[in-house]
């Protein structure tokens, strides 16, 4: 799956099977739903799951506590929310 397939998948009810746990939270905050993506990233304890992790407070406005899961993360920080969600994918989905 490339990038572009993953934000057409947006469309659909859930997430397509296989997607890691990080990409999965990506799905369901752009599809609106914040405390889903939260709450599939907030105990897990990889680098990509903390990037999602410290992304979401950012997005949250809570600016320390996006800055803590930064500086334990890969930081993936870019200008603008969508530039980093769209970073985030990308390097996930490569992973893969």
């Amino acid at each position: 799956m490339n990038s572009e397939q993953f934000t057409k998948s947006l469309a659909d009810e859930a997430p397509r099977r296989g997607l890691s746990v990080p990409l999965t939270a990506l799905w369901w905050d752009a599809k609106g739903d914040w405390a889903k993506a939260h709450a599939l990233v907030d105990e897990l304890e990889t680098k990509e799951g903390m990037a999602v992790h410290a992304y979401l407070h950012r997005k949250e406005g809570s600016a320390w506590n996006a800055d803590y899961w930064y500086q334990r993360s890969s930081n993936y920080r870019q200008t603008t929310l969508e530039a980093e969600w769209k970073a985030l994918v990308e390097a996930f989905l490569a992973e893969t």
